[in-house]
């Protein structure tokens, strides 16, 4: 009899935002397949449990992704309840539906359970608010990383009029800029640029489209990081003090 696999997000680094969903899925966990990115606190619910790390970074070695699967598959075939334990949310640049899928076509159960992603949760810990009356009607989630190194339509994302929120793209900031910026957005468009969102050790940087690379170098900004583009990022000094009063 098969087991079941839990694809499931552990929120952005902060084990205080791990749903009860999550805790339900890693206390009855046999195996916890675990990412980098996730935060080993989270792990204090599943003590039972065997853990296996399986690495998977931008830039850094990662453990190939067929492996996981057959790791997966193999776990559950022997009757286990398995957690695939991901950073963020499972469907926002996880895999997490291609990991469904793959198992469903093998004839395995598998349950999706949501995360905070980072977009969001960075940039409300620097007091952004990624959609505000009057200035943002929506936000875009993209990433600068693709699987074939394929460049995105930038100059449809600089005409959309949502704020950007873009993952993975700390090594691409001069094509992002350049992208944006052929595209009509205004060079003076206001980023911040948000690394290990919502962690003790998280920064951010505010610039701007026309200088975000230079200041990153200045910041030394590292992975992993967010960058939020549009009038939120201005916006986000009148949130702080909404905050504060």
């Amino acid at each position: 009899m098969n087991g079941k696999v839990w694809l499931v997000g552990a929120g952005p680094g902060d084990p205080e935002l791990l749903t009860l969903k999550a805790v339900k899925a890693l206390n009855q966990a046999d195996v916890v397949m675990i990412d980098d990115l996730v935060n080993p606190a989270v792990l204090e619910h599943c003590s039972g449990a065997r853990i296996i790390r399986v690495g998977k970074r931008g830039g850094c070695r990662s453990t190939p992704q067929e492996f996981i699967h057959r790791l997966m598959l193999r776990h559950a075939r022997q009757g286990k309840c398995v957690v695939r334990l991901k950073g963020g949310d499972p469907c926002i640049f996880g895999r997490g539906g291609e990991e469904a899928e793959w198992l469903a076509a093998r004839g395995v159960d598998s349950e999706l359970v949501n995360g905070i992603t980072a977009g969001l949760a960075g940039a409300t810990n620097c007091g952004i608010s990624l959609t505000l009356r009057g200035i943002s009607r929506g936000v875009t989630l993209v990433t600068a990383h693709t699987q074939d190194d394929s460049s995105l339509n930038w100059s449809a994302l600089a005409q959309s009029g949502t704020t950007l929120v873009v993952y993975m793209g700390v090594a691409k900031l001069a094509d992002i800029r350049d992208g944006l910026l052929a595209g009509g957005m205004s060079d003076a468009m206001p980023v911040a640029m948000i690394e290990n969102a919502s962690l003790p050790q998280q920064r951010e940087c505010r610039s701007s489209l026309g200088r975000m690379q230079l200041d990153a170098l200045a910041f030394e900004l590292k992975s992993p990081a967010i960058l939020v583009i549009g009038e939120v990022a201005a916006a986000a000094a009148v949130v702080a003090l909404a905050q504060s009063a």
